[in-house]
């Protein structure tokens, strides 16, 4: 690519997963945002009884800081329904030629994107990526309770005299 400039760089437009209408916020999320920017931006649009769904939006590195603010939000408001729909975002770009007779280059770059729709109505469940509320409360409570360990008696390890008996172990060593 020595031969090569890289030149202009353009988003493909794709049109949205999730229809955003007044009921609905759209938050787009980036590598560099914070959460906790994020979601206090969100949970104060929430309070709003007129505000029925959120979108949450990320792609590249952006993808598990979305997922978190998701998540984040299914904890703090019992209840909601989420769809979650994957898809490529393409980003063009094209290369010029240094020496004449190379023709521009166009390069297409599919990056991973993710949407989350977060709905207080409820959805069509038969739709790809639906989440019913609470659907994987009763998995994480099934799992700490296989997970929980037998009680066991505390036994003391080290008693007075033991530790006393271990201190003359090494002074007789130490002296012969």
């Amino acid at each position: 690519m020595e031969n090569y400039t890289k030149g202009e760089t353009r988003d493909v437009e794709m049109e949205p997963v999730f229809e955003v209408n007044e009921n609905c916020v759209d938050m787009k999320v980036n590598a560099g945002s914070k959460i906790r920017n994020l979601m206090g931006y969100a949970m104060n649009k929430v309070k709003n009884p007129s505000l029925k769904r959120i979108v949450w939006n990320g792609s590249g590195k952006a993808i598990t800081k979305t997922v978190t603010c998701a998540e984040i939000m299914k904890r703090k408001i019992k209840g909601l329904h989420q769809i979650t729909k994957l898809r490529n975002r393409r980003i063009e770009e094209f290369w010029e030629p240094n020496i004449e007779g190379l023709e521009r280059l166009k390069v297409n770059r599919d990056i991973p994107a993710i949407s989350i729709l977060l709905s207080k109505d409820p959805l069509d469940a038969s739709t790809p990526g639906y989440q019913a509320p609470g659907s994987f409360e009763e998995f994480w409570k099934s799992e700490t309770q296989q997970q929980k360990p037998a009680k066991k008696k505390h036994r003391k390890y080290y008693t007075k005299k033991g530790i006393d008996s271990a201190k003359n172990k090494n002074t007789e060593t130490s002296k012969s």
